[in-house]
């Protein structure tokens, strides 16, 4: 039979009016989304079209079709499968590699909310200096001026910024007169 041409375009077209239904019933009850359902009945129909001359006639027919689909749903449920296994793989190896950059992303923020709040001279020279890695002679060639000027602008510019993000943090441990379990009374 020849795949394509009238008669095999006209053939197709008549197995897929009948039979659509049937298949999509048949993906939608073994899929948890829609959306596999319908890749299931468009991959199922597009073997249909490649081998539409091993396609049975008649009551035939679907069963075939039934076939295909299942097929389509094994070779889905074991892509899905690999794709789990290697996502599970990776994020574990992941977070052996990166490390967790949730409190650097925080201190980012602090530290550049801090800076939008100084002058504008004084947040370019530390953005020079921290973002760039610039030393206080190279932010000089940068802005065109002396370094013995951009030196002690540079040092007013910290101290202002650590002014902005507040005292320095509480050092690590117990904080004095604070008691993390409520004291027990004796009972006697």
């Amino acid at each position: 039979m020849e795949i394509s041409g009238p008669s095999g375009e006209e053939s197709f077209r008549r197995i897929y009016a009948e039979h659509f239904d049937a298949v999509l019933g048949y993906a939608l009850r073994r899929t948890a989304r829609p959306d596999d359902a319908a890749d299931v009945v468009s991959e199922t129909f597009l073997v249909a079209w490649r081998r539409l001359q091993h396609v049975p006639k008649g009551e035939a027919c679907l069963p075939w079709l039934y076939g295909v689909a299942r097929r389509v749903l094994a070779n889905q449920r074991r892509g899905e499968l690999r794709r789990r296994r290697l996502g599970e793989r990776l994020r574990r190896e992941l977070s052996l590699v990166v490390p967790d950059v949730s409190d650097r992303i925080v201190q980012d923020h602090v530290v550049n909310e801090a800076m939008s709040r100084l002058s504008g001279r004084d947040e370019e020279v530390l953005q020079l200096h921290l973002w760039e890695g610039l030393e206080a002679r190279e932010i000089a060639d940068v802005l065109g001026l002396p370094a013995t000027v951009v030196r002690p602008r540079l040092s007013r510019a910290r101290a202002r910024l650590r002014d902005r993000l507040g005292n320095d943090p509480a050092p690590p441990g117990h904080i004095p007169g604070k008691h993390p379990m409520p004291e027990q009374k004796e009972e006697r």
